[in-house]
């Protein structure tokens, strides 16, 4: 399995984000990064390809061209206004203030584009981030060009980047663009599955009202876990894309077993809709000792998992999102991947 990744991502360095009423070191960093590729090299996969240069063609299909061109004027704009800090939102259009007016003072457009306010933009961000679609496409082109499988290692991650709004530390939704440009390259039919803690409700805002691409979501149960207002098992898209969308909100404290039988459910709708690729939103973070989760996953619980989703026998690309205990994350990461690896070549 081919590895796609841009050291350009430690160009993304905040200070800080708020985390229970707090300011405090940003859990979404770098080092994250680091110790999966170190894990990477230790049980010796190939050496990380870096991303090709990709244009805006594909983004603009997923998300709306005047986010994309916030996110890349953000921070000269910020800077112009006399800031001298991280970018952080502290102001929102509401249920008491609906205004669909996209304002020109700064501050007001960070509000107009955010779903949230833990996620800070610093110089370097728009980089970053365009350089993590690059390596999403980068791997979706490998599967497009015969490979079985690819691993885009981005960051920052993407799964809570709706068509135009940024939070929960991702910016454009790398899962969806990879989606996108494999429908638009021979896959009439592509399932996105989302393993991360945190529901993917950028995702599954994207694709709602599609029926040419299915979302699945295993995580927190919205009612105690972010994203809060989206994730519910009743929602199952609209339209055309009416029974493209499935939901697994489990408790807090779920172990393997329960969140096991999630997965089992997934491929059963996967299959179903005959799906031709998958995508998997790789966050790792239902780990037992993530610092922002609550689930029970041991370490070679990721290993068994890897080697279940194999055994699909599609065409795989996964995209990186969460994992938060960072020393750990580099072996739950290969975990999945080497499990994964492992089925296939039993095949």
């Amino acid at each position: 399995m081919k590895t796609i990744y841009s050291d350009k991502h430690t160009l993304r360095q905040v200070k800080a984000e708020i985390h229970n009423g707090e300011l405090v070191p940003p859990f979404e960093c770098k080092e994250r990064i680091d110790y999966i590729l170190s894990e990477l090299d230790k049980r010796g996969f190939d050496k990380p390809i870096s991303e090709q240069a990709f244009n805006l063609d594909t983004v603009h299909k997923v998300h709306s061209k005047d986010y994309v061109s916030f996110l890349q004027s953000v921070w000269q704009k910020w800077q112009a206004a006399g800031h001298t800090c991280d970018a952080i939102p502290n102001i929102w259009p509401s249920r008491s203030m609906p205004s669909k007016v996209i304002p020109s003072n700064i501050e007001a457009q960070l509000g107009h584009y955010a779903l949230a306010a833990e996620t800070a933009i610093s110089a370097g961000t728009w980089q970053a981030v365009n350089a993590a679609k690059d390596v999403a496409l980068t791997a979706a082109e490998h599967i497009i060009q015969g490979e079985k499988s690819a691993f885009a290692l981005c960051r920052p991650p993407g799964h809570h980047a709706a068509h135009d709004q940024f939070g929960g530390y991702c910016f454009l939704n790398n899962a969806a663009i990879a989606a996108q440009y494999l429908r638009d390259n021979g896959y009439a039919k592509v399932s996105i599955l989302d393993v991360d803690y945190h529901h993917g409700n950028g995702t599954q805002q994207i694709f709602y009202q599609r029926n040419d691409v299915q979302t699945l979501s295993i995580h927190g149960d919205p009612d105690f876990a972010f994203p809060y207002f989206l994730g519910y098992a009743n929602e199952t898209g609209e339209n055309e894309g009416e029974g493209c969308c499935f939901n697994y909100p489990l408790a807090a404290g779920s172990d393997y077993t329960t969140w096991g039988n999630a997965l089992e459910k997934s491929f059963e709708q996967i299959k179903q809709f005959n799906a031709e690729v998958l995508v998997v939103s790789l966050g790792v973070d239902t780990f037992e000792n993530d610092p922002i989760s609550a689930f029970k996953l041991k370490s070679d619980d990721f290993y068994d998992y890897g080697k279940r989703i194999a055994s699909l026998g599609l065409p795989t690309l996964f995209v990186m999102e969460g994992g938060y205990a960072v020393e750990e994350i580099g072996i739950n990461t290969v975990n999945v991947l080497e499990g994964f690896n492992s089925q296939r070549h039993a095949v």
